[in-house]
């Protein structure tokens, strides 16, 4: 494997997020950023206890069993990844807004981490040493940015393409928990694209993608074993006509997810061009700035071009 290859697939030595791109934005300040951040995960946090609590108090909705099968459904895990998404990076921000880093940037809990890990080269956007836990913790939430920003756009796809039959819901409730699964989370992904600064992702994120979408399709087809029902009706070979559809509708969703990363990877960079670009509308940063030294600090606007100038011609390779 050549030098380039194994850089794309590592966790990286150089300097992580080095102007705070994923706790910030072009058009909120960074308190604003967190309220939006914390207003979303608890919308989303309150729709899935309550479906949870309304449906066990109705056998009629399928009771406590449905709540229980619920969680195969890939619909459903991913508005529990959407939810986790946005409470992480809210306090990620929340932090940010309050001190100028970052909850891991903190030097008490770096210490910890660099202490336990046996610490790592390069250092973080302060300057500070990097574990090898902090660099699988930064890479995982990078991963899980992407999965935010693609996911939900797929689920939507498929729902309102494939799965939905009219006519609309005869309950007011499932038209809600249906609009919220498979509309708003789309909504909420094109937040993070709209507002927030990063950057576009990393490109060996698609493999990773197309993983998790096969990790799933062995849980669906595990629930078929040990349950015996399918997650969704296209996975059932007699319900489509046979195991060539099978194929061709799981193909078709894998393409249809190259195609969605490639659109919100375009819209990213298409956003980063127009607003810092264009507009020189670089980030609204945080006023307050805890150091560890007196030579490390968040870098200002006029300052922050330059500083990721240089992290772009040292970055590795996407």
């Amino acid at each position: 494997m050549s030098s380039r290859m194994r850089t794309a697939f590592s966790f990286g030595a150089n300097r992580w997020d080095v102007t705070h791109r994923f706790e910030t934005s072009w058009l909120l300040s960074p308190w604003a950023l967190f309220a939006c951040r914390a207003l979303i995960s608890l919308y989303i946090f309150t729709t899935l206890f309550f479906i949870i609590g309304y449906t066990c108090a109705n056998e009629s909705l399928g009771g406590c069993a449905d709540v229980r099968r619920s969680f195969s459904f890939f619909t459903v895990l991913t508005y529990w990844g959407l939810g986790f998404y946005f409470l992480v990076s809210a306090v990620h921000t929340g932090s940010y807004a309050l001190t100028g880093r970052t909850l891991l940037n903190h030097h008490s809990i770096n210490t910890l981490l660099t202490t336990t890990n046996g610490g790592g080269g390069g250092g973080d956007s302060h300057g500070l040493p990097v574990s090898p836990l902090r660099r699988v913790l930064q890479a995982l939430h990078s991963l899980l940015y992407t999965t935010v920003v693609t996911l939900p756009f797929l689920v939507t796809i498929v729902y309102w393409a494939v799965l939905y039959r009219a006519p609309w819901f005869a309950l007011p409730f499932d038209a809600w928990h249906n609009v919220s699964q498979h509309a708003l989370n789309s909504v909420f992904a094109a937040f993070e694209v709209v507002v927030a600064r990063t950057e576009p992702m990393p490109c060996v994120h698609l493999l990773w993608l197309i993983l998790i979408l096969l990790g799933y399709l062995a849980v669906a087809y595990i629930t078929v074993a040990t349950q015996g029902w399918y997650t969704y009706s296209f996975l059932n070979y007699r319900a489509v006509h046979g195991r060539g559809y099978v194929a061709a509708y799981i193909f078709g969703i894998a393409v249809g997810v190259v195609m969605v990363f490639l659109v919100v990877y375009g819209l990213i960079w298409l956003r980063r061009w127009l607003t810092e670009e264009k507009l020189g509308m670089r980030g609204k940063l945080a006023a307050a700035n805890t150091t560890t030294t007196a030579t490390t600090a968040t870098p200002t606007p006029h300052q922050q071009h330059d500083l990721e100038a240089n992290a772009e011609s040292n970055k590795a390779v996407r």
